[in-house]
């Protein structure tokens, strides 16, 4: 019949980017697996569901609405988080697809961003066609469907990472293709935030409701980061400057640390790598630090990182924020080069196997050398209220300040 054809001609179409997809887990049968396959092949040619998904409303929460429902005596607050991801997270997926179907069509027909496409799809599916949510045993089964697409997704922003970057000449509107990433990102970090957040409500973590540190500790946040990406230095270049802090280092506060794993990690990596690299031949040991100060008031919290890594050279600092453009090149100091001569990213390796292991999980891939992690730094820092900016002063080193919002703040608080 037309409609066979029809879906015989999708899954050729879907199977092209099969290489690059990654594969739902779940602990159904075959059959269940085959329908829920059918749905998101017929779903490239018939979308009722998604178009009608897309035109509703998202309905955001700020951080402390989010925070004061995170706890009932009776436990009810798990089920209604559960009915309100329901209803909310297939709106907020609908509309990413219908951004994936904006895209131009050379760039949409990229097998790994088709890939990351039928993943929104199917995402939407499952979640669509989830029965209503009104039991405790519907609620567990709910969770165990987050948890699997969480995994599932893991990889998505290494994977638009390295899409964009494969059909990036053949991209004629720069800025178009920009606010597709930021608006994706975005959304996908408040995606995961929420669901992670349902996911922890029935731990009994001290000091948390859900993902919110009630007294985060902005030093352990940053010391635990500074500590893992010295180790990568050293593993990779035999060698890493000294990190200091200063400020107001003992400054605690409700804050959700998910972003923060992400950017911390990223800017640090940054100074590292500047300041390696822009003295050669000197010593660990002699190496200038370092120096991250932490200010933080009744509106928000800065943190400032500082490097002395020669600065941003003039004809590159107009670049430094754009997606998939990279300063890396091939690293003769990294240790053991041949481990990285396979490697498909520019960096040839630098410090990738420091960002595959920082961020594998919540909000990111392997992100050094394609050119997202300033970008989607900035990205996250915007969506949670705050912003990123960089200073340069070519010749001596770089200042990144990160400014990011209380929850509790006295300006408009941001929206998850």
């Amino acid at each position: 019949s037309g409609l066979q054809q029809i879906l015989l001609l999708s899954t050729r179409c879907a199977s092209f980017a099969s290489q690059d997809r990654v594969e739902y887990r779940g602990t159904h049968s075959n059959s269940s697996s085959e329908r829920e396959r059918t749905r998101t092949v017929a779903a490239y040619y018939n979308q009722p569901a998604i178009d009608a998904a897309a035109c509703k409303v998202s309905v955001r929460l700020t951080p402390s609405t989010i925070l004061y429902s995170g706890k009932s005596k009776d436990g009810l607050h798990v089920l209604k988080s559960a009915q309100y991801l329901q209803k909310e997270l297939p709106v907020r997926i609908a509309q990413r697809i219908v951004d994936f179907r904006n895209l131009p069509f050379i760039v949409g027909c990229n097998p790994i961003i088709l890939g990351v496409h039928e993943l929104y799809i199917r995402a939407f599916n499952i979640l669509h066609y989830f029965p209503p949510i009104e039991t405790d045993e519907d609620e567990r089964e709910f969770s165990i469907k987050l948890q699997e697409l969480l995994e599932d997704h893991k990889d998505v922003v290494s994977k638009l990472a390295e899409g964009f970057r494969d059909c990036r000449r053949h991209i004629i509107n720069e800025q178009f293709v920009a606010n597709f990433l930021d608006t994706t990102l975005t959304s996908r970090l408040s995606i995961r935030m929420l669901a992670q957040h349902h996911l922890t409500l029935r731990s009994n973590k001290p000091n948390y409701v859900g993902i919110i540190n009630m007294a985060m500790p902005l030093k352990d946040v940053i010391e635990r980061n500074s500590k893992f990406v010295s180790r990568m230095s050293l593993h990779k270049y035999g060698r890493v400057p000294t990190i200091k802090m200063s400020g107001l280092v003992d400054a605690t506060f409700p804050y959700i640390e998910l972003p923060l794993e992400y950017i911390v990690p990223e800017l640090l990596k940054n100074a590292v790598r500047a300041t390696i690299e822009s003295h050669p031949e000197v010593e660990e040991q002699h190496l200038p630090p370092i120096h991250i100060t932490i200010a933080s008031n009744e509106i928000d919290f800065v943190i400032r990182i500082s490097d002395r890594g020669k600065g941003i050279p003039h004809h590159l600092m107009r670049r430094v924020l754009e997606y998939n453009f990279s300063t890396a090149g091939p690293n003769p100091q990294a240790k053991s080069p041949e481990s990285d001569s396979n490697s498909s990213s520019p960096g040839n390796g630098l410090f990738s196997d420091m960002m595959e292991a920082v961020n594998p999980g919540p909000v990111g891939g392997p992100m050094h050398g394609f050119g997202f992690g300033l970008p989607t730094s900035r990205a996250y820092a915007r969506f949670m209220g705050g912003s990123l900016e960089v200073q340069t002063m070519q010749g001596l080193g770089t200042d990144v300040y990160l400014r990011l919002k209380h929850i509790h703040s006295q300006a408009q608080p941001f929206r998850i």
